[in-house]
């Protein structure tokens, strides 16, 4: 078990503690056992009271919608279990203010029977009390058994509704009544992606294998309907509609409001790569988004995955979500009124990089080259991630995947004899943009820079490259305020500089011979030996590949300086820099794809 607690025992009241703590201004404790909290202004007089509750684990749910314009209490049970009647009964008794109270939570036994049997003991007191319940997970039970449907995040609608008609000061009956038509009207489904650890358990509440997902589960680890292998997000959005909108019956005109909701360990950005498709999937039904929530609304702990719920929409309810409504833990969402999400038309005064014509240069056949190396370079992310999540956050396999094909894409669009210049801006623009990262950023900015290198003779040449590759390090040392030897890709285009300085003297009268012509590699011009002995361009590139990998194991005894590793200090020691060998990958691939297009 990973959890930042203390005893598991304590957890509950601990956590409870720290809200406590953190809003002092905006809930307070009520009752002698510590666990019923409301608002500070509870039980203002001619006030409609609404309390909620049920089991923690489920943060914002239930706590987390007592506020103004929403609920008033909340009685707090321990981790998926219910609060107790005394609980439940000192919230009830600081939320009236002689216009009643409604009971407003999910349908489980548990809080069922303690909310009933504080119902009495309230009543006892004079205190008059209504009940709705929140079953709005449709995949709990068929239409024809809907009441005994599991509440789950829909009932953040309920909250909201009732919350704003009790502020604008509606009696108990209307109260209830509109929170039981936001229950009428919402249905919910969820899909579970791993499972969540009670505290005092230890142990996951149930199995899920790695790659397998369970679709329609409940926010305890109920099992669903569906567990098979993990789909897309467009996939299991589709599936969660498909039970969604034929169970509330939504047909063309009508308007909605949409929750997406976290379960606790789902990254914002996915949330919304599945509110996408539902705004899609609903618009196409001739069906309006009129308000849209996404978020964090009720989680089970750490368990991934997440849920839509879908609330039909009339002008009362429409009215009502939309009021104002503060807790600490919610802020009410701008509607999204007619936004259809297109993109603003293209500004056609900034021509995209590589739009502009490109040069030629007869002869020269870098581009077919580049073409086949960047082809290469994807197969490489498996082994850049692994490294790079080692002493970093593991994006750098992706960045040079991502750009590498962003590469074979640009230099589709080039002929063959494309200036080099015009060719390395292109390739360092491309590999920039496509994931930008911070080693995206600096080899992309190294690539521009070095294709100055190439604008006199426009042909590539050992001394060409050696300058470029110069160029390309100066400016990413500027960039990254780093220097060879502080353990980053530096060190690996130092080797490589290093080795082109060897070559890059010809042993005849006359320019640096091209490294590429229209001999093509490793066929140097006639009368000229080409880079290096009898060598070819292909054994300058071996010999590049294997200075690196000197250079890279030298570097991976020392702590690194510089750079994202820099900040494990000690522990990066014993760890190759992953740039270095993404610049390793990189030569040795210029050397494959040398040899091949020699034998073509």
């Amino acid at each position: 078990m990973r959890k930042i607690i203390n005893e598991p025992t304590d957890f509950v009241d601990e956590f409870l503690d720290g809200v406590l703590l953190a809003h002092p201004g905006e809930l307070v404790r009520v009752g002698d056992d510590q666990r019923a909290v409301v608002r500070v202004d509870a039980g203002r007089p001619g006030r409609v009271g609404i309390v909620t509750g049920g089991g923690s684990g489920h943060l914002p749910l239930f706590l987390g919608y007592v506020g103004p314009g929403l609920a008033s209490g909340c009685a707090v049970g321990n981790v998926f279990s219910s609060p107790s009647p005394r609980q439940i009964l000192a919230a009830t008794r600081a939320s009236d203010g002689g216009a009643g109270v409604l009971y407003l939570y999910g349908n489980y036994g548990g809080d069922v029977y303690n909310f009933d049997l504080a119902a009495e003991l309230a009543g006892a007191e004079g205190i008059r009390t209504t009940t709705v319940l929140g079953r709005d997970d449709v995949s709990s039970a068929p239409a024809d058994r809907a009441g005994t449907r599991r509440g789950v995040a829909g009932l953040f609608f309920a909250y909201k509704v009732a919350g704003a008609a009790a502020e604008r000061g509606d009696d108990l009956a209307a109260v209830t009544r509109v929170a039981q038509s936001a229950c009428d009207a919402t249905r919910t489904m969820g899909v579970g992606l791993s499972p969540t650890i009670l505290p005092a358990a230890g142990e996951p509440t149930f199995d899920l294998p790695a790659g397998q997902m369970e679709v329609g589960i409940g926010i305890h680890g109920e099992p669903g309907h569906h567990r098979g292998p993990l789909e897309s997000a467009d996939a299991i959005t589709d599936r969660l509609l498909a039970g969604i909108v034929p169970d509330l019956g939504l047909t063309e005109g009508d308007r909605v409001a949409v929750l997406v909701n976290g379960l606790g360990a789902t990254p914002l950005e996915e949330l919304y790569i599945v509110y996408r498709r539902v705004h899609a999937v609903l618009g196409a039904a001739g069906v309006a988004v009129d308000l849209a929530f996404v978020g964090e609304y009720a989680t089970s702990l750490e368990m991934a995955g997440a849920s839509v719920s879908v609330c039909v929409l009339d002008d009362e309810r429409a009215g009502l979500l939309a009021a104002p409504a503060h807790s600490p833990f919610f802020g009410q969402a701008a509607p999204t009124g007619a936004g259809s999400g297109r993109s603003l038309p293209a500004d056609d005064s900034h021509p995209a990089a590589g739009s502009r014509d490109v040069r030629r240069v007869p002869g020269e056949a870098l581009v077919p080259l580049l073409r086949s190396v960047c082809a290469m370079l994807p197969s490489h992310e498996p082994e850049l991630r692994e490294l790079d999540a080692a002493v970093g956050d593991g994006d750098l396999g992706i960045t040079v995947a991502a750009g590498a094909r962003a590469q074979v894409a640009a230099l589709a669009a080039m002929p063959d004899d494309a200036h080099p210049a015009d060719v390395f801006r292109t390739l360092g623009s491309a590999f920039a943009s496509a994931n930008p990262s911070t080693f995206a950023a600096l080899l992309g900015s190294g690539l521009i820079a070095g294709a100055a290198a190439f604008e006199d003779t426009g042909r590539v040449s050992a001394a060409s490259l050696r300058s470029a590759v110069e160029l390309a390090m100066a400016r990413i040392a500027d960039l990254g305020h780093a220097e060879v030897g502080d353990k980053t890709v530096l060190d690996a285009l130092d080797a490589v500089r290093r080795t082109l300085a060897d070559h890059a003297e010809p042993d005849h009268a006359g320019p640096d011979p091209a490294v590429l012509d229209h001999a093509g590699p490793g066929h140097p011009e006639p009368g000229h030996a080409g880079p290096g002995h009898p060598g070819s361009a292909h054994d300058l590139a071996g010999a590049c590949a294997a200075s690196v990998a000197r250079s890279i194991d030298t570097a991976a005894t020392k702590a690194a300086v510089h750079g994202r590793a820099a900040w494990l200090g000690q522990r990066s020691a014993g760890r190759p820099d992953p740039g270095s060998v993404a610049v390793l990958r990189s030569v040795e691939d210029v050397a494959r794809a040398m040899e091949r297009l020699t034998h073509v």
